[in-house]
């Protein structure tokens, strides 16, 4: 039977029972709340043939990053297509379906496209508009993210059950495009709208760190916790960008205690938490701080997805757990794993391990090797196409400040404060780490100069 769903759009059920729960499962997905599992679990066990449900349950799966979450997703598809083969569907569903499939086929950009054709011709339907915008973050592709959201937004009106999730996005394709006052206020006007969207309050957050303006950003933390108190492991995320910003502030006591008792206190696996925990580790002992064992829980999961090859922001961040607790061979298996699944270059993933995973990898280990004109050379060479890898600016910001780390340590004072001038255009604003290393970068050069002084060498001589 065909019915419409909470957007107005016409779904293929054989139990209009699931309904409600396939409209909580949206909802619970733009939310990022941790009862979106549930909510598909009852529209799946209320209705099995519901093509739709099932294929965005593989896409759910192929956004967690974990190989064994890929047969899951072959699982997937393979009812979806039964079940359109078996009934016929919307062209809708059918685009969801297929996306699914041009993803298992390692094609997520071509996936992404599909769904955002289908957009065009279905622009109230939020759940393709997070889709998509989830699928190009993990592309790092925050311009098409934008202009996908511009393309539709008009539709979403007062009355739009979605419209607060709708604009929470849009802010984060904004922020990540670099137009950070729109960004601010777009992302403020959503949670006003919401006051359980916690991707909108992460994009004001965002922007709040970009430009530099700490103490706003951790109050506006502070003061909105409804907005991801609901939340999945994103909850995690949210604290990770608190400690962020006391880490700014020089607050090393609260930064451990955040770690500790918020975003790394129920040692999960997943690849986002690790990545926060993990960036969070190097910032701290970038500052000369000591984060004492820390480092060892981190590395004992990531031998663990040594052989995933399912998403390089992942492998990145293992590598840097690795790394941290010295695990020397199974840092060295996961970077000719890498090599290797570059070198076949087989699916996108593998041509963005080749062009920016790999190199940074290298860089990686050089750097912890105390190699640091080698490192620098590596991450550089890497540097312009990092943005391949996914993730946001401020969490490729930890790639960044190794870099510039590593020409300071090489004595590359002038690439230092090339770098350092770009990054802080790029946000849009100064912050601590940015002027204290342009400080060095300065000193040095001033030193440089006065070494090789015509006076200095003439009365030396």
């Amino acid at each position: 039977m065909r019915i419409d769903d909470q957007f107005e759009y016409a779904v293929t059920l054989s139990d209009k029972g699931a309904l409600t729960h396939w409209n909580n499962t949206i909802l619970a997905f733009l939310a990022h709340s941790a009862a979106t599992p549930e909510h598909l679990a009852k529209t799946l066990e209320a209705d099995p043939d519901f093509a739709l449900a099932q294929a965005a349950r593989g896409l759910f799966c192929l956004l967690l990053g974990r190989r064994e979450m890929t047969a899951t997703a072959f699982e997937a598809y393979a009812i979806a297509d039964k079940c359109r083969r078996d009934t016929q569907i919307t062209d809708r569903e059918e685009a969801v379906v297929e996306a699914l499939n041009d993803w298992l086929q390692g094609a997520p950009s071509k996936a992404a496209d599909r769904l955002d054709e289908m957009l065009l011709k279905y622009p109230r339907d939020a759940l393709t508009l997070k889709l998509v915008h989830a699928i190009r973050f993990v592309l790092g592709q925050p311009s098409r993210m934008r202009s996908s959201i511009e393309g539709v937004i008009g539709a979403y009106e007062e009355d739009h059950v979605a419209k607060g999730y709708v604009h929470g996005c849009y802010s984060f394709a904004l922020e990540e495009s670099g137009d950070f006052e729109r960004a601010e206020r777009i992302g403020k006007e959503a949670v006003a709208l919401q006051n359980d969207d916690a991707w909108g309050l992460h994009a004001v957050a965002h922007v709040l760190d970009m430009t530099g303006k700490t103490e706003e950003g951790i109050k506006w933390l502070d003061n909105q916790p409804q907005a991801w108190e609901h939340c999945n492991n994103f909850g995690y995320h949210v604290w990770w960008h608190l400690a962020l910003l006391h880490l700014d502030r020089g607050n090393v006591e609260r930064v451990f205690e955040l770690y500790d008792q918020k975003f790394r206190k129920d040692h999960t696996d997943d690849y986002r938490d690790i990545s926060n925990a993990a960036s969070m580790l190097v910032r701290l002992e970038l500052e000369g701080i000591k984060v004492g064992h820390r480092w060892e829980e981190l590395a004992s999961i990531s031998e663990k997805r040594i052989d995933d090859s399912c998403n390089v922001f992942a492998d990145l961040h293992y590598m840097l757990a690795l790394l941290g607790d010295n695990r020397r061979q199974s840092s060295d298996r996961l970077l000719a794993r890498m090599r290797t699944f570059g070198e076949e270059d087989t699916n996108e993933m593998g041509h963005v391990t080749k062009i920016a995973g790999s190199p940074t990898a290298s860089g990686l280990m050089q750097f912890k090797n105390g190699n640091y004109f080698s490192a620098y050379h590596h991450l550089a060479e890497a540097r312009p196409l990092l943005r391949t890898v996914g993730g946001s600016h401020a969490q490729r910001d930890v790639f960044e400040r190794i870099t510039i780390e590593a020409a300071l340590r090489a004595g590359l004072c002038q690439e230092a404060k090339r770098m350092i001038d770009e990054r802080t255009r790029l946000r849009g604003g100064s912050d601590t780490y940015g002027e204290t290393r342009m400080a060095q970068a300065t000193r040095m050069m001033e030193a440089t100069d006065l070494m090789q002084s015509e006076h200095l060498r003439f009365r030396m001589g």
